[in-house]
């Protein structure tokens, strides 16, 4: 049986180069980076051009890149020093967010008795930035935490507007950049950002590793405490096979970049147009979305979408209601409830991620699979 993967917003297949740069330095590259001698030399230098490579890719120095495990110990991390060390009051949010934001904002809230607000999602899933406009001219230390690509629906913001109100206003800006890094161009030079996050998951590099952009300017607290490693912020030996793995994914994504985002774009838009010729009623989640996340209503009862997920696994093919996260729960998204009616949320929707691993061919075996559902 053939098995096709179409759920690259919740992990991505590693490239084989990444596989070869990573068993080359575990091979050979074995030492503690916090040695002295050779074997730690070699080691500690593949941590800081790895680095650097990252910083070239986001246009930032170096000394602002810290490597973490995951999007979520980095998520963690930056809102509790913006309440702790930072002295933010207020959360502004929504309630699309990632639930590695959204818990950790609740957490944080009844905790220290913060503000919460939640910006009012649009009619097509986007954010509403004037009413972020209005709240960031109250005199209230704020911090602003919204994700630049929605990983359910795509949906974009827009990145240099609301980097620059923040600016304006002065209160931080932090940013999900998970399902954006490796995917688009982010310039940091040019794009006021305090903190970003990434997980080189998503962009064809190994899990258990990722980063958190902190502008330079601002001073928080370690995450662990111990050694002196991550400019002390960040206690515990590097895993050199898996910072090197990630900088290898990053260094082929941009490289790859314009032609990939090209042929991954026309995959989605077969599709849709797929879709659309076998169910007239499909309903698009969201407008303005990301070139590789495409999130649809299907036309199908209620008492077949139960077992829709489960069909299509049955021949192959993987797909996801949502967020991987919570794609096993029985309860509707959190994201399609911000925006969708009573009426078109009890019709099942899927979430199709695509990669350039992907083919053509592949996408009209779905169309025809779900066609025979």
């Amino acid at each position: 049986m053939q098995k096709i993967y179409l759920d690259n917003a919740a992990t991505t297949p590693l490239r084989t180069e990444v596989i070869d740069e990573m068993v080359r330095v575990l091979k050979n590259d074995f030492g503690n980076p916090s040695s002295t001698h050779s074997f730690g030399r070699s080691a500690k230098n593949i941590v800081e051009t790895s680095r650097k490579t990252i910083a070239k890719h986001l246009h930032c120095s170096a000394q602002e890149i810290i490597f973490t495990s995951s999007a979520t110990e980095s998520t963690n991390w930056i809102l509790s020093q913006l309440v702790t060390k930072l002295g933010i009051k207020r959360f502004i949010t929504s309630k699309i967010e990632h639930h590695a934001t959204l818990h950790t904002v609740e957490h944080l809230a009844k905790v220290h008795n913060l503000e919460v607000v939640y910006v009012p999602i649009l009619n097509n899933g986007n954010i509403d930035i004037s009413v972020v406009s209005k709240l960031l001219e109250e005199p209230v230390k704020t911090a602003v935490c919204l994700m630049h690509v929605n990983n359910e629906i795509g949906t974009i913001l827009d990145l240099k507007k609301m980097s620059e109100l923040c600016s304006i206003n002065k209160a931080y800006f932090f940013c999900d950049t998970v399902q954006s890094i490796g995917k688009t161009e982010i310039d940091l030079s040019q794009t006021p950002i305090d903190f970003i996050i990434a997980s080189a998951h998503k962009f064809h590099g190994p899990k258990g590793i990722g980063f958190v952009y902190i502008k330079k300017s601002i001073l928080i607290d370690p995450l662990f405490y111990g050694g002196e490693q991550e400019k002390g912020l960040r206690a515990s030996t590097e895993a050199t096979h898996q910072i090197a793995g990630l900088a290898k994914a990053l260094d082929l994504s941009y490289l790859n970049l314009d032609e990939e985002r090209a042929y991954i774009s026309e995959l989605k838009t077969q599709c849709v147009n797929l879709l659309k010729t076998i169910f007239p009623a499909v309903v698009i989640n969201g407008e303005n979305t990301f070139y590789n996340i495409l999130n649809v209503s299907l036309p199908i009862s209620e008492d077949k979408a139960a077992m829709l997920l489960f069909q299509l696994d049955m021949k192959g093919i993987a797909v996801s209601r949502g967020s991987a996260c919570q794609s096993g729960s029985s309860r509707p998204s959190h994201v399609l409830a911000e925006f969708l009616s009573e009426e078109a949320i009890k019709h099942p929707a899927l979430r199709i991620s695509f990669s350039h691993f992907n083919t053509i061919e592949e996408i009209k075996t779905l169309i025809e699979i779900l066609n025979q559902i």
